[in-house]
Formats: structure tokens, C-alpha cells, sequence
């Protein structure tokens, strides 16, 4: 498998006529070189496959547990490859960048390894436990702004006025190619999957996916999710055009963005097979599906790919079937709240 993916990674992406030519899309052999840097860091994850929830829902169920890196989320591949490319003059600036949580403790944790200064801006009320993860991991955090956007725009002015780097969240190759490391996990345990979820806030993760998966198996279905409440990246991918909404109406941290980013839209637009929108409590009943049938535990954003899923049991019947637990880091709120919807499906 191995070989083949190396002989698929010689073959270029389909072409993508709209990006701007200042920003290149990573390829597989990027993702490739990728996993050479976030291997020497990160212990690779599980794929689960529940036999008996499998057997519920109708069709083979396998789950990436990225719950359990050591920021437990996804993205802290990403933020290992950005830092690894850092040239060393950008490395003694310091780095900010702006996140909800996941993507903040990704680069907190990647500036730790390389011994570079991370301030992290992030919006009033953001996840406590996150906020604490980052500081522990020796980053500052700033509070600005009432949410993800607002949050960028002010890591943007201090990166200007400090003469610092400024890491965008989802417009960045490195982080995209990082991410896209465990589809390349998931495609090598099991190359025959039929679908592919992807949960998606700032976009790397569906970019990732699209990249690896529809390069490596061009009959995979990706299937982006989004919130009901945060749709920005589907309606964009309708219409053909990066949309701004006002706002983000969604508990789910993880994909609560109301901006679509230029890079990761335009990498997938023309790749990506369908997006589902999916309801609080569809994510709150899908964290319960989850931790019974696996023990494992997902927060919103995290739970969303199996919510989706369960929309399609129908069409999905007899299919192999691939989500990820993209985040584990539920509060204890959000817990409680979970388990106070119906139990599970």
C-alpha cells in the first residue's frame, strides 16, 4: 500500500483554475513529507471499528480517534509541520495566530518542540479547558473579540505592530498538508473506504482529506460537515464564492467560522462530493453514540463526521464508512448537556 500510494503521489491534483497564484495547494508528496516530520513527534492514532454499532447503524463504521494526540485534536499535525518549516530568523520573531482552541493548542504545542514564543488570541468565553491547555504549554493567550474572526483580526494587527508571524488558521500549506496526515493513516488500514467524513471549521481538514483521499482513490466520497448554525464553507462551495456571515449559531467550538478562507475553499471546491449540515443536538446525541459504544470521548466538532453519517444510514447501507474524531476536549458542561439529549441512535 505503501508503494502505491508513493506511485499515486507522482500524479498531479486536478487543477484548480480560481486560486491565487500566491498561494500554492499542498499535494500528497507534501502530505507525504508531512508524515516525516509529525511521525517523529506523534504516536500514530487508532482506527477503531465497532463492531456492534457497525452492525446498528447498518454499514462498517471506522473511527480515527484523533482525540487522543496529545492536544487532543487533529491539528496539532498541522502545527508540528508549520514549525518544522519555520526558517530560523521567523522562529525568533515568534509566532501568533488566532483559534477557538484546537488549532491554538496545535501551535502552542509545536512551538514548545522548536523553542519558539506562541501568543494565542482567542474570543471571550472561549473553551476554559483549551485556554488552560495552551497556557501549559507555555503559550500566552490574548482574549479579543466575541468570536474565531474577530479573535484573527486582532492576532493579525499584533503581528504587524510586534513584527511577528502571523499563522493563519486555514490559509496556510503546512498546516493543511500536516492534517492531512491521518487520511493517509486512515487509506493505508483501510484503502476500500467507500465515504470519508470530514468535520469542518477554517477548512484544512476537508482540504487534507480531498487531497489524499481523491488522489489516492478517486471513487472515495468525501463528505464535508458542517453546523446548521455555521454553514459558511457549504454555502460558499454552492455558490462558487467566499462568503462572511455575521454570525456562528453553534455550541461546537470546532466549526464555528462564519469566514471562508480562500485556500482550503478553493483546494476542495471542485474535489469534494457533498457537505451535510448538522444540528447541536444531532452532535450532542453522536458524543453519547460515541462514548458508549467506544469509550472514547468526542467534543462537538469531534462527534460531527458520525452525526452525518447517521443522516445517511440509508444511502450508506453496506458501505465502509470513515469518520473522525477530530477533538476530545468537551467540557464538563458540555457533558452533562450531551448526555441530556436522547441517550444515542
Amino acid at each position: 500500500m505503501v508503494t502505491q500510494i508513493q506511485e499515486i503521489a507522482a500524479r498531479p491534483l486536478p487543477p484548480i483554475s480560481t486560486l491565487d497564484p500566491r498561494m500554492k495547494p499542498p499535494t500528497l508528496k507534501d502530505v507525504i513529507v508531512a508524515r516525516n516530520v509529525v511521525d517523529r513527534f506523534l504516536d500514530r492514532t487508532p482506527l477503531l471499528h465497532p463492531e456492534a454499532l457497525s452492525q446498528r447503524l447498518g454499514f462498517d463504521l471506522y473511527l480515527k480517534c484523533e482525540n487522543l494526540q496529545p492536544t487532543g485534536a487533529f491539528k496539532v499535525r498541522g502545527g508540528l509541520n508549520f514549525m518544522s518549516q519555520l526558517p530560523a530568523e521567523q522562529r525568533e520573531r515568534g509566532v501568533v495566530t488566532a483559534s477557538t482552541g484546537n488549532h491554538g493548542q496545535s501551535i502552542a504545542y509545536a512551538a514548545r518542540q522548536f523553542d519558539v514564543r506562541a501568543i494565542i488570541y482567542v474570543p471571550e468565553g472561549a473553551n476554559p479547558m483549551k485556554v488552560d491547555a495552551m497556557r501549559q504549554l507555555g503559550a500566552d493567550v490574548e482574549f479579543h473579540g466575541i468570536d474565531f474572526d474577530q479573535s484573527r483580526e486582532g492576532a493579525l494587527k499584533r503581528a504587524g505592530d510586534d513584527s511577528m508571524v502571523f499563522v493563519h488558521a486555514a490559509n496556510e500549506p503546512a498546516l493543511i498538508a500536516g492534517v492531512g496526515t491521518y487520511v493517509l493513516e486512515m487509506l493505508e488500514a483501510v484503502p476500500e473506504l467507500d465515504y470519508l467524513f470530514i468535520p469542518g471549521g477554517g477548512g484544512s481538514g476537508i482540504s487534507g482529506a480531498c487531497i489524499v483521499g481523491k488522489t489516492i482513490n478517486r471513487d472515495l466520497r468525501v463528505i464535508g460537515v458542517q453546523a446548521v448554525g455555521a454553514p459558511v464553507m457549504y454555502e460558499s462551495w454552492k455558490r462558487r464564492e467566499l462568503l462572511t456571515f455575521d454570525r456562528a449559531n453553534t455550541v461546537a467550538e470546532g466549526v464555528a467560522t462564519r469566514v471562508a478562507f480562500e485556500l482550503p475553499s478553493l483546494t476542495f471546491w471542485d474535489t469534494i462530493d457533498d457537505f451535510r449540515l448538522v444540528s447541536d443536538s444531532e452532535m450532542r446525541r453522536a458524543i453519547v453514540t460515541i462514548l458508549q459504544s467506544t469509550k472514547m470521548l468526542a467534543e462537538h466538532a469531534g462527534a460531527a463526521g458520525v452525526a452525518a453519517a447517521v443522516q445517511m444510514r440509508e444511502e450508506l447501507a453496506g458501505k465502509r464508512v470513515g469518520c473522525v474524531i477530530s477533538g476530545g476536549n468537551l467540557t464538563n458542561d458540555g457533558l452533562r448537556q450531551a448526555m441530556d439529549e436522547e441517550r444515542s441512535w
